[in-house]
């Protein structure tokens, strides 16, 4: 399969948008359903400027949707398989064993 650079580009933009600890911890709890951007910046346990800049950068990567209900504004994945993506990455994350097997 050749090399697709436009697709390699694609996917850097979505894996920058995951490569922070707290966007990381966004995206877990979003696991779970969809969750007001008040309950996201408490379990960050940041200010909403510095929240709503992760949320931002995660929803222009299409790694995140949103709606806004009222005053509140409701963040859920753009796509339910990043769970799987995340379970795969804690298949080659530093300190596991090498697995004769495929991981996914």
């Amino acid at each position: 399969m050749p090399v697709n650079r436009k697709a390699s580009g694609k996917r850097a933009v979505v894996i920058k948008a995951l490569a922070h600890s707290s966007r990381l911890l966004i995206a877990e709890a979003l696991m779970e359903g969809e969750m007001c951007v008040c309950d996201l910046r408490d379990l960050v346990g940041a200010d909403m400027s510095t929240v709503s800049k992760h949320l931002s950068l995660m929803r222009e990567a299409g790694v995140l949707s949103c709606e806004k209900r009222g005053l509140n504004i409701y963040y859920r994945l753009a796509c339910d398989c990043l769970g799987d993506f995340l379970r795969c990455v804690d298949q080659i994350a530093p300190g596991k064993k090498c697995a004769a097997k495929s991981c996914c």
